[in-house]
């Protein structure tokens, strides 16, 4: 069963073709892992998706088509969004970005504070002065305050040290229990540990769909699709 469905989503930025037509879909349940090479697309689908991006195509939202929606509705609809590159505002303390954030009457502050005790410790703090792991936490954290449907992270372990990459794995892992996750990452370690599926876009296409484990157990098909070498990834620790 699946919650996302997206056929032939295509993206043209100043004439240029980025996205030639990638199929994904994302499961009900658990994670969906979006892996590819380096500037193979796997943001421009994001973004693509999420209307940050002109794009053509279906999107469809639990059935719903989406494609003609702007952000905003379909952040109103319940897709959360952890960027890339965090997009914290580094002039506000911690409390004010979450509280920025906040869309429901009642939001999931006792989560928040479950998976990241830190961001409670830290609320008077000024979110640009936080660590790259810290501000990760603050990215997620917003993204799970509004009861969302679906919660997209675009690469949230990129440049981390390893004992908060065990940290944000636990988070999203928590947070999966819950709420379905199109996970944008490059540690396979992470994509092992926490996605049932898997897509792999290449050259702006799909080129690959099916059980994560199955890909990452093919040491062929990962070394064609992904550029990895034969070595398993070193596995991320249990605990927080």
């Amino acid at each position: 069963m699946s919650l996302l469905d997206v056929h032939d989503l295509r993206v043209v930025i100043g004439g240029r073709h980025i996205l030639h037509g990638v199929d994904l879909t994302v499961a009900a349940s658990g994670v969906t892992a979006l892996l590819g090479r380096n500037g193979a697309g796997k943001t421009t689908t994001v973004r693509g998706i999420l209307g940050l991006l002109p794009r053509t195509g279906s999107v469809l939202l639990d059935g719903e088509q989406t494609v003609q929606l702007a952000t905003h509705e379909l952040v109103r609809r319940g897709i959360g969004y952890a960027p890339e590159d965090r997009g914290v505002f580094a002039a506000l303390t911690v409390a004010e970005n979450l509280r920025l954030a906040e869309r429901v009457p009642e939001p999931a502050y006792g989560l928040v504070h479950d998976l990241f005790p830190e961001l409670k410790q830290r609320a008077q703090q000024a979110a640009g002065t936080l660590s790259g792991g810290q501000q990760q936490m603050v990215a997620i954290a917003r993204t799970l305050l509004n009861g969302n449907r679906l919660i997209i992270a675009d690469e949230p372990t990129k440049g981390l040290a390893p004992r908060v990459v065990t940290e944000v794995a636990h988070a999203l892992e928590r947070a999966a229990e819950a709420v379905p996750v199109l996970l944008v990452e490059q540690n396979l370690a992470l994509v092992r540990r926490l996605a049932e599926h898997c897509a792999v876009i290449a050259d702006g296409r799909t080129a690959h769909q099916g059980p994560a484990r199955d890909l990452l157990a093919d040491a062929e098909a990962a070394r064609r699709l992904l550029g990895v070498g034969r070595h398993e990834p070193a596995p991320i620790p249990e605990g927080p």
